[in-house]
């Protein structure tokens, strides 16, 4: 993967262009259709399909032809009103439903083969007996791998119906052994909530990596298990989180505030205006709470952030988020396609909205980046412009603003130097998980029987793993300068060998203990 620094901004944004067709802000709510036969300029467009199939001189996909339409009808709105294909809407309804029914495992596919990172803990592919490291051949006698396999043939195979029964074929590298296993299917959760640890001994910290239908339940069960272990305050990591469902962010702020604050409301194009407040039913209304966000928090994200902040509930920290601020509704079509329309603008409690313009296309509206990156605003919070017109005040007196974003109480600038902004999206891709599984499949059994703290010992201790990190980087992009951030490079390879190795937990306690927002939120 080449990666080169001048064109960090469009690479972390293409990114989270794609990012929002998982995230973004939408509600389930059911619609009315109203169809007018008479109308001619929907016939006409009908029409048109129906003379392409049956006088077109040539045979014509014309269900491609459709999608390109809705497409483009989509594109001439707002950036977010998006049309999801048939063959992508699987993926992205499990994605925000929170759950799959497959086989539990976390693979890549290395050298044309499916390769075993992990098995999901407790799911029917540990319970069967797949190591990490294993090699999955085949399913049903159907092989799995070779130049020719696809990722939907491989999530076709290896998923099903719940209780169904799957035969693998496995090789496993570390007896030089093939052999079948029986593997039953079940549902296979996708969390939303990373992670609820302590920081200290009465901090608490909880990442949201998206807001999906089972966001809360998550999130209520981490954050009653950190109040049982002592959490006073709690640090909420909304990076990198572009949004989701709206009512998940709204019972999480819920949680927060007391009985009758206002969390958001909402308002449509026939000025319609819903208000959502917040209930006595929180479990932590009294104790300090902390938002983190960057510049990649969008919608849901921002919702939570400004309920919080608006009501002078707490403090954000970090860099002006995403600015986001519309509603979208998701409206199936019968053949399994959806899409997703803007059907309202919300509001922060102060009134504010944070819908950044988007007058000039979706491709300056989504590289805005690219002016927050020039203009400096990534390292210095005195480079944020924004208008008088767009200041707002809480009820405490405070200035909050609206416009773009949400613009944080506490500023922190991003950790790297101008220049070496790849690093920190290059240490959190898949590129170091790679990495990392290859080094442990060659190396597998020197690592068998350490603990958390001899695994660290193990790579930090040594250049050896960095450098062979380093290599594989700059062969693919020599201009990309680890050295600049060696102490972080060698820290997130730690981070990831006790990934794979332990667990998410032990992931988290290794970076977060270098965070650079981590620290300034404990010491507010």
């Amino acid at each position: 993967m080449k990666v080169d620094k001048v064109y960090f901004p469009l690479f972390i944004f293409a990114a989270i262009a794609v990012g929002f067709l998982l995230g973004g802000i939408f509600i389930k709510a059911p619609i009315s259709s109203k169809q007018n036969t008479q109308n001619q300029t929907k016939q006409k467009l009908n029409k048109l399909i129906d003379f392409i199939d049956n006088e077109y001189v040539d045979n014509v996909n014309t269900d491609s032809i459709v999608d390109q339409t809705v497409n483009g009808i989509l594109a001439k709105l707002d950036p977010h009103s998006v049309y999801i294909a048939k063959n992508e809407a699987q993926g992205v309804a499990e994605s925000m439903k929170g759950d799959f029914v497959g086989i539990g495992v976390n693979f890549f596919v290395d050298n044309d083969t499916v390769a075993v990172i992990k098995p999901a803990e407790g799911g029917p592919s540990e319970k069967a007996g797949i190591k990490a490291g294993d090699r999955i051949l085949s399913a049903n006698n159907e092989k799995l791998f070779g130049k020719k396999i696809t990722t939907e043939k491989l999530y076709s195979k290896l998923k099903g119906e719940p209780n169904s029964e799957v035969l693998l074929t496995i090789f496993r590298k570390s007896t030089n052994k093939k052999f079948n296993l029986k593997v039953i299917r079940n549902v296979i959760p996708i969390k939303s909530v990373d992670i609820a640890i302590m920081l200290n001994k009465t901090t608490g910290y909880v990442k949201v990596n998206r807001f999906a239908e089972t966001t809360y339940k998550e999130f209520k069960i981490g954050l009653n298990k950190l109040i049982k272990q002592g959490a006073k305050s709690v640090v909420i990591d909304l990076r990198d989180n572009g949004g989701g469902y709206l009512d998940q962010a709204v019972l999480i702020a819920d949680e927060f505030l007391k009985d009758k604050k206002l969390i958001v409301f909402t308002k449509n194009k026939k000025n319609r205006i819903d208000k959502t407040f917040a209930t006595k039913d929180g479990v932590f209304e009294n104790g300090k709470v902390t938002i983190l966000i960057n510049e990649t928090s969008a919608s849901a994200s921002e919702i939570l952030a400004g309920a919080i902040q608006d009501n002078d509930r707490g403090l954000v920290l970090g860099r002006r988020s995403f600015g986001k601020g519309l509603v979208q509704r998701e409206m199936p079509f019968e053949d399994g396609s959806t899409v997703r329309l803007t059907v309202a603008r919300y509001y922060t409690p102060t009134g504010r909205s944070i819908q950044k313009s988007y007058k000039a296309g979706s491709e300056e509206y989504f590289n805005e980046f690219m002016k927050r990156y020039q203009s400096g605003e990534l390292y210095a919070k005195d480079s944020i412009k924004i208008a008088d017109t767009l200041k707002f005040k809480t009820p405490k007196g405070r200035i909050v603003y609206g416009g773009g974003g949400i613009v944080p109480d506490v500023f922190i600038p991003l950790e790297s130097t101008k220049g070496n902004e790849v690093i920190p999206m290059i240490m959190q891709s898949g590129l170091v998980s790679n990495f990392v599984f290859k080094e442990l499949d060659r190396h597998r059994n020197q690592f068998s029987n350490l603990t958390f703290a001899q695994i660290i010992t193990k790579i930090e201790s040594t250049d050896l793993y960095y450098t062979n990190f380093k290599k594989m980087i700059q062969a693919n992009d020599s201009f990309i300068d680890l050295d600049s951030s060696k102490d972080f490079v060698k820290t997130h390879l730690a981070a990831e060998f006790c990934r794979q190795l332990l667990g998410e937990n032990q992931y988290y306690q290794v970076v977060l203990k270098e965070d650079t927002m981590i620290k300034e939120a404990v010491k507010n």
